[in-house]
C-alpha cells in the first residue's frame, strides 16, 4: 500500500471547471500522486462541530450563487465511503464524539477540484467538518488522521490561501493581485519553505495583508489540518500550485 502525502489545495469556485490552466494544474498533480484508496477532504465550506462526516451517497451541496446554470446540475457520484467513515470515528477520542450526517453530501470546496483531480469518480470521498479555526486543535486532529495515509487514504484540506472577497473590484480570472493578497501569499510561502508551524500560526498577529487577505479565516483553517497529518509538522513543503486567480493566492502545496 502506497503511503499517500497530504495536500491543501485552493479551490476557487465552480468557474475553476472551465478555467484550462488551474484546472490542468490540478489534474497533473493528480496523476503525478499514488492513486488514493480513498479520500478524506475538509472543506472550508462546512464549519460544524463536533466533527461531522458527510453520508455515502448523499447528493451534492450547490453552496454558490450567480454562476451559471450548468454547475447546479454537475453530478460527482463517487463509491460507497461508509466503511472509510466508521474508520475515521474510530480514530476519534470518546470525548469528542463524531456526527455521522444522514443526508449531507459533498460540496463545492470539495467536489469541484475533485472532479478535476479525479474525473471519474471512482474513488470513495468522506467529507469532514471544519469544527474549529485553533490553529493548534486542528494540527491535533491532522496528527490523529495521519495513520489513514498509511492505509492508502490521501488527506485534503481545500481552502484558498487568500479570500478576500469583499475587498476585490475586478473579478477577472487574469485580475492584477491586490498588495495585501500578494504580501500574505508571499510570507505564507516563505514560512511554509522552511517549515514553520509556529509562524503560520500567528497568523493573526503575523501575516502582512491581514484582516484583508482573510476577514473570516475558514479558506486558511484546513491549511492546519494538513500540516498535522504530515510526517513531521516542520518539514518543508512542496509547492505544487502557485500564482493569482481574480487575484486571490491559489497556492497549494502537500507534504510527506
Amino acid at each position: 500500500m502506497n503511503t499517500m502525502p497530504a495536500l491543501y489545495l485552493g479551490h476557487g469556485a465552480p468557474p475553476l471547471l472551465d478555467d484550462p490552466v488551474w484546472s490542468a494544474e490540478l489534474a497533473s498533480w493528480a496523476r503525478d500522486l499514488p492513486r488514493p484508496k480513498a479520500i478524506l477532504i475538509v472543506s472550508a465550506h462546512w464549519e460544524s462541530a463536533p466533527v461531522s462526516l458527510t453520508a455515502s451517497g448523499a447528493e451534492l451541496v450547490y453552496d454558490f450563487g450567480g454562476f451559471a446554470p450548468k454547475y447546479y446540475s454537475m453530478r460527482y457520484d463517487t463509491p460507497d465511503s461508509t466503511a472509510l467513515a466508521a474508520r475515521i470515528a474510530a480514530m476519534m477520542p470518546d470525548t469528542q464524539p463524531v456526527h455521522q450526517h444522514v443526508s449531507r453530501g459533498l460540496d463545492h470546496g470539495a467536489w469541484v477540484p475533485l472532479k478535476l483531480m479525479y474525473p471519474e469518480a471512482d474513488i470513495p470521498v468522506v467529507q469532514m467538518s471544519l469544527p474549529t479555526h485553533d490553529p493548534g486543535t486542528l494540527l491535533q486532529l491532522g496528527t490523529r488522521l495521519r495513520p489513514l495515509r498509511e492505509e492508502g487514504v490521501l488527506i485534503i484540506g481545500s481552502g484558498f490561501l487568500t479570500h478576500g472577497l469583499p475587498f476585490l473590484r475586478d473579478f477577472r480570472i487574469d485580475a492584477p493581485a491586490p498588495g495585501w493578497s500578494r504580501e500574505f501569499d508571499a510570507w505564507a510561502a516563505e514560512a511554509l519553505g522552511r517549515g514553520d508551524v509556529d509562524e503560520l500560526a500567528s497568523y493573526r498577529d503575523k501575516a502582512p495583508g491581514m484582516p484583508y487577505a482573510h476577514p473570516t479565516v475558514e479558506h486558511y483553517s484546513p491549511l492546519f489540518v494538513t500540516l498535522g497529518a504530515a510526517a513531521a509538522a516542520d518539514d518543508p513543503r512542496e509547492h505544487r500550485v502557485d500564482g493569482f486567480w481574480m487575484g486571490l493566492s491559489k497556492r497549494s502545496f502537500q507534504v510527506a
